[in-house]
Order: structure tokens, then sequence, then C-alpha cells
């Protein structure tokens, strides 16, 4: 996914809201005192946001993901198993978080009922883009379950480790794996139903139902967030 280039002054302005944050939340008091730290004309500041804190908050979390993924594709990764390059992804996504607080803060704001919608918006494009880093080609219905099952492991996997106070988080690397073997043992099951003579009256139809299913054709050249191209 194609996002354009994050502007300087919209990264000035993350930074200074962020010590703010942790004690106002992602609020519009907290917008205020940074645009005012970083003495930019507040009119081209809600240019830049003009939901204000609120598009800060989105761009913190995109900022995580950035950095997950340079980590990612500077990691050498081949002498490991899929399921650990998984787990070793969702590993660099929160070792790319310096703010537990601002998580924390967005955490509840995108709980909110009218910000639901965003934050799982949010969540989609993190396990979108850990199934991009790792190659993912998958072109049919497994482009949806695949990033539907990981964007559960991960929220999951978010707060569990809001609340873990272990040493080197090392609490949520346990259970990171544990969660990455319950989707192993799914697939399996999966592939065992998939495979059954028995249930060939039931899964042949609702194999040939799910084949009609493709993954969105991306735009390259349009370089916004979000947009596609319909394959028909």
């Amino acid at each position: 996914m194609m996002t354009a280039p994050v502007d300087p002054a919209k990264d000035q302005l993350l930074d200074a809201i962020l010590p703010h944050v942790a004690f106002e939340g992602w609020a519009p008091s907290a917008f205020n005192a940074a645009v005012a730290e970083v003495d930019i004309d507040p009119a081209h500041a809600r240019t830049l946001c003009p939901r204000g804190a609120i598009d800060l908050a989105v761009a913190y979390h995109e900022r995580g993901d950035a950095a997950m993924v340079t980590a990612l594709k500077q990691a050498d990764l081949s002498e490991m198993r899929f399921r650990d390059k998984v787990a070793h992804a969702i590993r660099l996504r929160v070792r790319a978080i310096d703010d537990k607080e601002a998580v924390r803060r967005g955490t509840a704001l995108f709980a909110l009922p009218h910000m639901a919608p965003e934050g799982s918006k949010l969540i989609w494009g993190t396990a979108d883009k850990i199934w991009d880093a790792l190659g993912d080609t998958s072109r049919d219905v497994n482009w949806y379950t695949k990033r539907l099952t990981l964007s559960g492991v991960y929220a999951s996997v978010v707060l569990y480790w809001l609340g873990d106070d272990s040493l080197d988080a090392q609490a949520t690397d346990a259970f990171i794996d544990r969660r990455i073997d319950d989707v192993m043992q799914f697939e399996q099951v999966k592939a065992q139903v998939r495979n059954n003579q028995l249930l060939k009256p039931v899964t042949g139809p609702l194999s040939r139902l799910l084949s009609g299913i493709k993954a969105p054709n991306r735009v390259p050249e349009v370089d916004l967030p979000g947009v596609w191209r319909d394959p028909n």
C-alpha cells in the first residue's frame, strides 16, 4: 500500500504532542499545546491535521508501521519457519513503539464507538504491511483471511503488552508464540476439513463460491492510502 510522504511539520507536531498525550490523551488541548510549541501557523496545522490530535494519533500508529517494515526488511529471515517470521514481525511492531502511554491513550481513543472503524482500519493496515513485507502473493479469499486473522492476533498482543510488566516484555513474547500456535492449529483444522471426503458435499460448493472472491487491485499511480481499483 503506497502512502504519501509525511510532511516534516506534521512529524514535528507529532513529536511535540507526545509528552502531552500521557497526561491529556489525544485531546484538542494536547494538539493546541503541540501547535504552540512547534510555532506553526494554526491554520497550517489544521490543514495538516483537520481532526487535530486524532490525525496525529493515526500518524503515530503509521510511524510505528513504517519502522516495523524497515526493520523487517533488514532482518535475516532465511533460517526461520514461516510461523516464526510472522511472530518476529509482530515483535518488531511492538518494539517500534517508543511511548507506551501514547498507545494506551490511543487504544482508549479508538475504542470509542465513533472511532472504532478508524481503529480497525489501522490494525488491518498493520496486518497488511506485515503480509506484504513477508512476500504474500495470495490473490483470492486467503488475502482477506490472512489479514483478518493477523489483525486479531496483533490487537490481542497489544492489549496484553499494555498490561505486561515482565522483564523485557518476556511475557508478551511468550503470548505471541501462543497466539501464533493457535492460528497454526486453526489452519491445520481448516485443511483437514477441506480434505475430508465426507464433507465434500458441503465444502465443495462453498469452495466454488469463495473462489470468486479476489483480492483488491492496488492503484500504484495514485499515492493515497486505501485507494483501490475495481478489477472489473
